[in-house]
């Protein structure tokens, strides 16, 4: 079973951007697991699985300009589904 529906993978291009800021505002305030949080000061990917991926989304938008954004649902693919 899944527990985190929704893998959910982007980048943030901003400045100052810090890897463990980040990632203990994921630990704080969101629900999920996997989460790889890589960069420098300028770009940084991420990748985690949520249940609440717009949550994902809205925070790191306030950080920098957020593109390549994919959502997938692993429920879905684990069912053979696209999507």
């Amino acid at each position: 079973m899944i527990e985190y529906r929704y893998d959910t993978q982007l980048l943030i291009e901003g400045e100052n951007l810090s890897e463990e800021k980040i990632t203990d505002y994921f630990n704080t305030h969101f629900k999920g697991d996997c989460l790889l949080a890589v960069g420098d000061e300028d770009l940084i990917k991420i990748h985690y699985h949520t249940n609440e991926p717009w949550k994902v989304l809205e925070y790191c938008s306030t950080l920098g300009e957020i593109y390549d954004i994919v959502v997938e649902d692993m429920i879905r693919q684990s069912k053979g589904l696209k999507g």
